[in-house]
């Protein structure tokens, strides 16, 4: 039987650099022969396909419908037969995951009541706790300054909404301390020294395994 996967989950504020360094990382694990599953929140599914049209403004709906969207497709993400996350760490497949329920807890819970939100992700998190979360750091400033270069926005995409996020997310860090592996670094232009500092926790996630 295949040792199981690993489970590494990046989180941030909007343009915090989460999906280029978790691509650099990937690359990084499979130099070391370790086999690498790249995935994203929302998900490609029926259920991530209209959580997107809530997010950038196609679908009008409230705070808490896209909470509960968010989670449903957390657990098909988590138990789906064809390439479900648990699915993939049976395997012995290292899972790279762009968001997880830490966004949720982050980006919903500034917004709707934090205990409701956290209750809506219990079965998740009963299911897959992730080894180690990576959380990518900038101001808020920084943040807008980098998606405003992309050209378009989403849902929570103004100034005041990021920093509020970012706090959410030190907050729950703070709630979640030591029940859950964080790694706060600092998401620098230099993208070399971010991954650096990203290998470094990866490596001892890993321990002396590569």
């Amino acid at each position: 039987m295949a040792t199981k996967g690993k489970f590494i989950v990046f989180e941030g504020t909007d343009g915090s650099g989460k999906s280029t360094q978790m691509k650099m990382l990937g690359k990084y694990l499979k130099t070391k022969g370790i086999p690498v599953y790249g995935t994203h929140e929302p998900t490609e599914s029926p259920f991530g396909a209209l959580l997107r049209s809530c997010l950038t403004g196609r679908v009008e709906t409230d705070e808490r419908a896209i909470a509960a969207l968010f989670a449903a497709d957390r657990i098909d993400h988590i138990t789906n037969s064809v390439n479900g996350l648990l699915k993939k760490l049976d395997e012995g497949v290292t899972v790279l995951c762009d968001r997880y329920y830490f966004s949720s807890f982050a980006y919903n819970g500034g917004f709707v009541p934090l205990d409701w939100v956290i209750e809506l992700n219990k079965p998740a998190m009963s299911l897959l706790r992730p080894d180690l979360t990576i959380f990518l750091d900038i101001p808020a400033e920084e943040s807008m300054r980098r998606v405003a270069r992309r050209g378009e926005t989403e849902r929570y995409e103004t100034m005041d909404r990021q920093k509020r996020i970012r706090d959410k997310y030190f907050d729950i860090f703070r709630m979640f301390e030591g029940r859950e592996n964080v790694a706060v670094i600092r998401s620098e232009e230099d993208k070399e020294r971010t991954q650096a500092n990203i290998r470094a926790a990866a490596d001892k996630l890993f321990g002396g395994e590569k």
